[in-house]
């Protein structure tokens, strides 16, 4: 019998993972990780409950589980450069991060100490073992759900002997299958955002840990409409929490445009959106699964964020990543943000835009 150790975090989706690998026949081992930890009393994150949780679904399905703290690991590898690209004035999106640096790094290695032939996530996306000895990532059945762009930067060896139980299934499916097992986990909400800022003010929880330097608020052609409270509290594209008033006979709302780091300056516009549409981007940290690093320019589809339907574009590689060229325009492409790149069914890797063309 094969043993399978599931990464588990407390929700449904991993759950179910595990139920559904047990009835496959395989021997199952819960592990539960500790990416944070939290001093505050009044901090939002939950790992007691969660925990809580994977102990009660193990028992339920009758695995062992264990807990593993990777909370210096995370610091180290996740959250510094989360800290690091905000104060370049950059958007970073530390979940990417986090699957490669602890998900499929520490995580992968302390799965196979307690004797794993494989591991397996509640990831919402699919798996292809090539004969050839690549292993192909693939989307969601539930494209809704579909978590491939979050698993961009995952590296062959850490994809080898990985297993994701929910390829198939709509999360409908995944809510009814832990509902009829009677699963602790079945009507959990599911968690959104980053699990070091939870239900807390972003903008305060990030002034704990980098200055704040206020500094104009300009618009394109110069006129001074107001302050900002420090450049890294703000995203291209980003309306609410402005606060500049209206202008006198006219109507839509301001909206971030550009960051100007060196001078400290924020640039907005108001009720037109054309300057934040571009027409391109640099991407660099490319990480290619299951291809060889492309050498000529190639068309496929990408996702610029993760909430965004596939775009038609063109990758031009060069010496330091590739240029990509959007078939149509696109609206606040943000640096520090990932590129992901599609060919229908599989997802063929990504990088960090770096610099965005207007």
């Amino acid at each position: 019998m094969k043993t399978v150790v599931v990464g588990m975090s407390g929700g449904v989706d991993s759950s179910v993972a595990a139920l559904l690998l047990k009835e496959q026949g395989y021997n199952v081992i819960g592990l539960f990780m500790l990416n944070w930890e939290e001093n505050d009393a009044s901090g939002a994150c939950t790992a007691d409950s969660d925990y809580a949780d994977v102990r009660r679904v193990c028992s339920l399905l009758d695995i062992p589980y264990f807990s593993v703290n990777f909370a210096k690991e995370y610091s180290e590898r996740v959250f510094r450069h989360f800290l690091d690209e905000y104060a370049a004035g950059r958007t970073p999106n530390p979940d990417v991060l986090c699957n490669r640096e602890i998900k499929f790094g520490p995580f992968r290695e302390y799965a196979l100490s307690l004797g794993a032939d494989y591991i397996a996530t509640g990831h919402y996306c699919g798996i292809d073992h090539n004969a050839d000895g690549r292993h192909y990532l693939l989307k969601a059945a539930d494209g809704g759900k579909d978590q491939t762009y979050f698993l961009n930067q995952v590296t062959q060896p850490q994809l080898e002997n990985v297993l994701f139980p929910l390829a198939d299934l709509p999360k409908e499916e995944v809510r009814r299958i832990a509902v009829g097992r009677g699963l602790a986990t079945a009507q959990k909400k599911d968690s959104t955002g980053i699990c070091f800022i939870g239900e807390r003010n972003f903008r305060k929880f990030l002034m704990e840990y980098l200055p704040a330097q206020s500094g104009k608020i300009l618009t394109l052609d110069g006129e001074e409409v107001g302050e900002h409270v420090g450049l890294m509290h703000y995203t291209i594209g980003q309306r609410r929490g402005v606060n500049i008033g209206g202008k006198s006979g006219e109507s839509g709302r301001w909206f971030v445009v550009k960051k100007d780091l060196a001078n400290n300056i924020l640039y907005v516009s108001h009720g037109d959106e054309s300057p934040l549409y571009s027409k391109s981007c640099l991407v660099t940290g490319l990480n290619w699964i299951g291809i060889d690093p492309p050498k000529s320019p190639f068309e496929c589809t990408a996702k610029l964020r993760y909430r965004q339907s596939e775009q038609r574009v063109t990758v031009m590689p060069t010496e330091d990543g590739a240029d990509v060229i959007f078939a149509d325009r696109q609206r606040a492409v943000t640096e520090g943000q990932y590129a992901v790149f599609y060919d229908e069914a599989r997802c063929l890797g990504g990088g960090v835009i770096d610099k965005v063309i207007y």
